[in-house]
């Protein structure tokens, strides 16, 4: 599948069937970089702000668009990028995307304006959503062996979730020794050495015959995208206000016009017969359950670490490394026993199970439980990769080659829709236990969220203060219970048993063609 016209960019990778070797491996080393810092912008940030405001003065509405944009953008062009890595070419796409991630880093560690620094994040999230369809898509590509595939689609899952804490944590470090620009500049040394080393080590792989690329498409799929994540986003925080209900409807009914368009348009953006592939369909849905359970626990476990326990920021981030530490372990343990003939239906909902088993730790939680907390978040996350890298890995067995790409980005849209729904439902169950047993005597703000509470008690006297925080943190850790068991409900009733169900007797035929 070499491309003659271009004989010095264009590398041979194996056949169906052929086991990958020391150049497949070194080229997905390559490629982990720039998904590791992709993950990491996500939470980059957290730690940079106060300097920023600091320097760059910017209004509140500024601010919240400096945080959200990157995520926005990134979400909005998952399935464009995906699809159109599948007609230039992935490898390409991506190189295009390292440039542009690199230029935006550029731009944003030496943005002297609120106005350029909500640019250059934007230019970031454009350069996102290239590289992460990208290297999914090229990780099919050049991983025949599905025993392979596995392993290095587990190595992924793991990569892209242990860079949203370390991006935390890594930018509490530079901003203390350094200036806040300096979180965006570790970005230009590894996209550098992805532009040098890809063209040499990564195979140039497209859709032979793509069609036309329909330009309609693009703004519907953003307008299905955004409305809705960014809806989902704001009801924890701002509750279900009518601005983000009817966010989502309009979200909702741009999704249904652009489905319409997909089944109807001779080239469609993503074509529906990747549903057709037998596992397709319940890898995507499954994807979207495990990012719905994973990110409504970070959801709480963050808070409650910094307004429960009163950890600093940098601390609550260090702490919040070691549940990773089983992430590690379990998409490798996962995928060796698939290999080894337990069925995949067995492993998801295992994995479901243990996931619902963080859960319930995280229902016992009192206001002094770190060690509870910490364990509860590592056994869900556990559970939650092994669930994330086999749907990874079945979704994109279960489709063409050709069509990797639009793939992998289903798949990851499904997941920032699934991650955005945890917040929002979880979120919004614990906001309003919180609400219902802070006493009326409160003062208003103090009623909405503990935030608010620990505001209002340090202008109070030391000894109606501490009652205060007292009460909210008592309240706030009985909302994180019910949103647990909330949890509990959602993965044993729905996710576990659904994952059986839809799984049962899948065996992925490979289609290399």
């Amino acid at each position: 599948m070499t491309n003659s016209t271009e004989p010095t960019s264009t590398t041979v990778y194996p056949g169906p069937g052929a086991r990958a070797g020391r150049r497949e491996w070194t080229a997905f080393g390559v490629l982990m970089l720039p998904l590791l810092l992709v993950s990491m912008d996500v939470s980059v940030l957290y730690f940079a702000v106060p300097a920023i405001s600091s320097d760059l003065e910017p209004t509140g509405t500024q601010q919240l668009w400096i945080f959200d944009i990157y995520g926005f953008v990134l979400a909005g062009l998952l399935m464009t990028m995906g699809s159109l890595g599948d007609r230039i070419g992935r490898r390409r796409l991506l190189l295009v995307g390292a440039a542009a991630f690199g230029a935006g880093s550029l731009l944003a560690a030496y943005a002297n304006s609120a106005e350029t620094l909500i640019a250059a994040r934007a230019v970031l999230g454009i350069g996102g959503a290239t590289l992460m369809p990208s290297t999914m898509a090229l990780i099919r590509t050049m991983f025949r062996d599905p025993g392979r595939r596995a392993k290095a689609i587990g190595m992924w899952s793991g990569v892209m979730t242990g860079g949203v804490a370390l991006g935390s944590v890594m930018s509490g470090l530079l901003v203390e020794y350094f200036w806040w620009g300096s979180v965006f500049l570790v970005n230009l040394p590894a996209m550098a050495l992805l532009l040098v080393l890809g063209p040499v080590l990564l195979p140039e792989s497209k859709n032979p015959n793509p069609g036309r690329f329909d330009l309609l498409s693009v703004p519907l799929s953003m307008a299905a995208v955004l409305p809705v994540v960014y809806g989902l986003k704001e009801i924890p925080s701002e509750g279900w206000h009518t601005e983000y209900v009817l966010s989502v409807a309009v979200g909702l009914f741009f999704a249904y016009i652009f489905g319409r368009r997909q089944r109807t348009t001779a080239s469609p953006l993503i074509s529906p017969a990747l549903f057709r592939g037998r596992g397709f369909g319940p890898a995507v849905f499954l994807n979207l359950l495990s990012a719905f359970a994973m990110m409504g626990s970070a959801y709480f476990t963050t808070q409650y670490l910094q307004s429960v326990l009163g950890k600093s920021s940098l601390e609550a981030a260090l702490w919040g490394l070691l549940p990773t530490v089983l992430v590690g372990v379990a998409a490798p343990i996962a995928s060796a026993l698939v290999q080894r003939g337990v069925q995949r239906a067995h492993v998801v909902a295992g994995g479901f199970l243990t996931a619902a088993c963080g859960y319930g730790l995280l229902a016992l939680v009192g206001t002094d439980s770190l060690w509870l907390v910490l364990a509860g978040a590592g056994v869900l996350a556990a559970g939650i990769v092994v669930v994330m890298s086999q749907m990874m890995d079945l979704g994109l067995s279960a489709a063409p080659v050709d069509r990797a790409g639009a793939a992998s980005s289903l798949l990851e849209t499904g997941a920032e829709f699934g991650g955005a729904l945890g917040m929002a439902i979880l979120g919004s169950i614990g906001t309003a236990v919180y609400r219902h047993e802070m006493p009326t005597s409160a003062p208003g703000p103090a009623r909405e969220t503990l935030g608010g509470a620990l505001a209002v008690a340090r202008q109070l006297p030391a000894r109606t203060g501490d009652a205060l925080v007292t009460t909210a943190r008592e309240a706030y850790a009985h909302g994180m219970q019910t949103a647990a068991i909330a949890g509990v409900v959602v993965l044993l009733l729905g996710a576990a048993a659904l994952s059986v169900r839809a799984l049962r007797g899948v065996r992925v035929r490979e289609v290399c063609e």
